[in-house]
């Protein structure tokens, strides 16, 4: 594992276990790394100086075009979904974008059923997919680049997740689209919010369901953390709401602190960032995970149970 990044695990602090019916989370602080500054895709896009839109007029559905009118960094996070122009998407991976830059970005598509404008450029959907989705979608995007195809993602396993979402929540979307789910079970998601409300200072989170580790995400900043910390919960709590277990093992905080020792060992891959920085994947048994790094570093890290 790359030095920097060994070096950042070792240092992350977790904190006490909070628990919610089937689900825990191990709220994660880090000692350093705030020396990069940039804002969040939320910020930039309140300030009008940042454009999503369609690649050109007939628009492409693994691609989008983000133009950056400000002279701040913006990071939009793997999973991230974005809402309006042709269909809604969701970002194949997580990308630092430049100041004042104008540059192509690979998403997935996550409403089958639509293909024509209701706005112009695209707007935040406050979704992250739901972590078994977005688990499967990055380890889709982690074999393409495995094999020297980019950042593509399986389009057609991220419409089965959603489709199976659907199912599962006795939900209905005509265009078949993910936020909709979401909607749909706001309230139920709420008491998970409500149960795992953010820290002071967290910039990131390590989740169980039934015992079991799901997923991890740490962030360099804690403001921006906060801002994503809602999105994420969600994220997680729609699988926990589906996949309850009447028997489950209590998460303890050792727990945690294995699974962050264990990930140090992960077979590494290197690979060019699609904005700033580099892109680095890891393996390892039944997990995987990529790290954003950028100026040495760590601005996104996740894994996420196969």
């Amino acid at each position: 594992m790359e030095a920097n990044l060994l070096n950042y695990i070792s240092n992350l602090q977790l904190g006490e276990v909070q628990s919610f019916e089937n689900m825990a989370v191990i709220p994660i602080f880090a000692a350093e790394n705030r020396d990069v500054e940039y804002i969040s895709l939320r910020k930039a896009l309140e300030q009008g100086s940042f454009v999503i839109s369609e690649v050109t007029e007939s628009g492409s559905v693994p691609n989008l075009k983000v133009t950056n009118h400000s002279d701040q960094l913006v990071l939009i996070l793997d999973g991230e979904e974005i809402v309006g122009a042709r269909q809604n998407r969701t970002l194949n991976t997580s990308v630092l974008i430049d100041k004042n830059k104008e540059m192509v970005i690979p998403v997935s598509c996550t409403e089958h059923g639509r293909w024509h404008y209701t706005s112009s450029k695209f707007s935040l959907s406050d979704v992250i997919m739901s972590q078994k989705a977005r688990s499967s979608k990055s380890f889709s995007v982690h074999a393409s680049l495995l094999r020297g195809a980019g950042y593509k993602s399986d389009q057609g396993k991220v419409w089965s997740e959603i489709d199976e979402l659907q199912q599962k929540t006795g939900s209905h979307s005509p265009t078949s689209a993910m936020k909709d789910v979401f909607t749909a079970k706001s309230v139920e998601l709420d008491q998970y919010l409500q149960a795992f409300e953010s820290m002071p200072n967290q910039e990131g989170c390590l989740v169980f369901v039934n015992g079991e580790f799901m997923g991890l995400d740490v962030i360099s900043k804690g403001d921006i953390y906060k801002q994503v910390h809602s999105q994420l919960i969600k994220s997680f709590a729609m699988e926990a709401m589906l996949e309850r277990r009447e028997s489950i093992e209590n998460v303890t905080k050792e727990m945690g602190q294995k699974f962050v020792d264990d990930i140090k060992d992960s077979k590494e891959h290197q690979f060019d960032g699609v904005g700033l920085g580099k892109d680095y994947r890891y393996e390892l048994d039944n997990i995987f995970g990529s790290a954003l790094i950028f100026n040495d570093r760590v601005i996104h890290l996740a894994f996420f149970k196969k």
